[in-house]
């Protein structure tokens, strides 16, 4: 009875039982979280913090989801017993390597399209808290002036307990779809240490924000969805189109695609901030208000009227953006030299391994590589344009605009349809406008090369 009133549910919202079955689970969180605050002593927490993980993970996956979970987890601990000086690599690579394995294995790109689902997703958030666990762990070997500020702030001079370490991995099943957050912050939020130490602010406000986002992201996007399906690029009559069309029916899947992400994001903002654990400080306002900026993992507005590319990786996906600067772009940059195109398509390479071995995902992120060293150009030129030409200026922010509206949505086509074929024929279709612009733009800047910027204090944010 049921799993036909389940099958009744997942069919009137278009989608399967397990999908249906872990966005329950994955809903509850927000409770489940909640309750954390309720738990009486340190060791109370962790342990209701690893349970209540393992059994939403089991509830939405199955047994075999937390197996999946516990081996990173062991590889990574077992790496900081006993090997200390070299836990970070060997983690980074053994969880790497598992988790490859398992894309490879469940093929979970694939399942997602289909409307399955399985724990590699879990799995990828997990991966990134177990490495930057072992890292920090790594860092506390270091002298702190050989070190940069967020390193400083997030090394570890003692190795967490068994307990410890399980109840960050799992947290209430912040594991599901992340955001991704650092240990020692895990760990002063149940101590109640640093901004946890005084007063907690009331998370019902921001919560209830969040809750709000999350429902009309969701209605927007299955009211979008069937009128813009991924299999439409596979059909004759998408051939039969001008140019112009296929241009814009490119935007509106990515447009749908997004608000699926948004949702997502904005549950696990919801049960983040609810815990207490979303608190990130005040603001220097008066009275000061609290900022709840450690569970934001993107900014809506910002991604959809971004005015320059760069910007992209600071509003969307914001906790593993923040993750791969600290974890892999800033750790490429040798000392005394400015970072390269070499450090960012190594980190875009990076996330595109993590996202899965998919052609679609490696072009995708190569491709952004591309948009955001684009942007760069166009920006150093904007800059560089006297004071006088404030005309020009504005005309190159708004082509800037413009120029990431279309590569952010012609790139994105191959992380949605993934196969080589479909990636190629879907950016063929618009003879590869997407990719052309940006090689141009970079090739143009070897021989364009803008001056100072008139303003020679002007502070760089880019």
């Amino acid at each position: 009875m049921a799993l036909l009133e389940m099958e009744s549910m997942a069919g009137s919202i278009g989608v399967s039982v397990a999908v249906l079955r872990f966005l329950l689970c994955y809903v509850a969180t927000i409770p489940v979280s909640f309750l954390w605050r309720f738990v009486p002593s340190r060791t109370g927490k962790h342990v209701y913090a690893a349970a209540s993980g393992a059994l939403l993970s089991y509830l939405s996956f199955g047994f075999s989801s937390n197996l999946h979970f516990l081996v990173p987890m062991l590889l990574g601990y077992l790496s900081m017993a006993i090997y200390r000086a070299k836990c970070g690599i060997i983690t980074f690579f053994l969880g790497f390597g598992y988790l490859i394995g398992c894309h490879v294995y469940y093929m979970s790109g694939d399942a997602w399209k289909e409307g399955g689902i399985d724990a590699t997703g879990a799995l990828m958030v997990l991966t990134l808290k177990v490495i930057s666990c072992a890292i920090n762990y790594n860092d506390g070997l270091v002298t702190e002036e050989n070190l940069r500020e967020a390193q400083k702030k997030n090394r570890l001079t003692h190795l967490p307990s068994l307990i410890e370490y399980i109840g960050y991995c799992l947290c209430c099943g912040s594991h599901f779809a992340g955001p991704v957050y650092e240990i020692k912050d895990y760990l002063e939020w149940t101590e109640r240490k640093g901004i946890w130490s005084g007063p907690w602010p009331s998370p019902y406000a921001a919560t209830l924000r969040a809750i709000l986002q999350a429902g009309v992201c969701m209605a927007l996007y299955l009211y979008l969805v069937p009128q813009y399906p991924l299999t439409r690029f596979t059909e004759p009559i998408y051939q039969e189109w001008g140019f112009w069309k296929r241009l814009s029916y490119q935007y509106m899947a990515g447009f749908t695609a997004r608000w699926k992400y948004y949702f997502i994001w904005s549950i696990s903002e919801a049960s983040i901030i609810i815990s207490g654990l979303g608190f990130s400080g005040w603001t220097e306002s008066s009275p000061p208000k609290p900022k709840w900026d450690r569970a934001k993992n993107v900014d809506i507005l910002g991604v959809e009227f971004a005015k320059s590319a760069v910007q992209i990786p600071l509003v969307w996906n914001i906790q593993v953006s923040t993750w791969l600067r600290h974890y892999v772009y800033d750790r490429l940059i040798q000392n005394g030299k400015k970072p390269g195109f070499f450090q960012l398509l190594a980190t875009q390479t990076v996330s595109a391994v993590w996202h899965g071995l998919y052609p679609g995902y490696i072009i995708f992120f190569v491709q952004s590589a591309l948009m955001i060293a684009g942007s760069r150009v166009i920006y150093r030129w904007q800059q560089a344009l006297p004071p006088k030409m404030e005309l020009v200026k504005k005309i190159m922010v708004f082509l800037n605009f413009a120029y990431t509206v279309l590569v952010l949505n012609y790139s994105c086509v191959g992380f949605m349809v993934l196969s080589l074929h479909e990636t190629i024929a879907s950016y063929g279709s618009v003879y590869y406008i997407g990719t052309i612009i940006p090689i141009v733009l970079i090739l143009l800047s070897y021989v364009i090369k803008p001056g100072k910027p008139a303003r020679s204090k002007t502070r760089k944010d880019e």
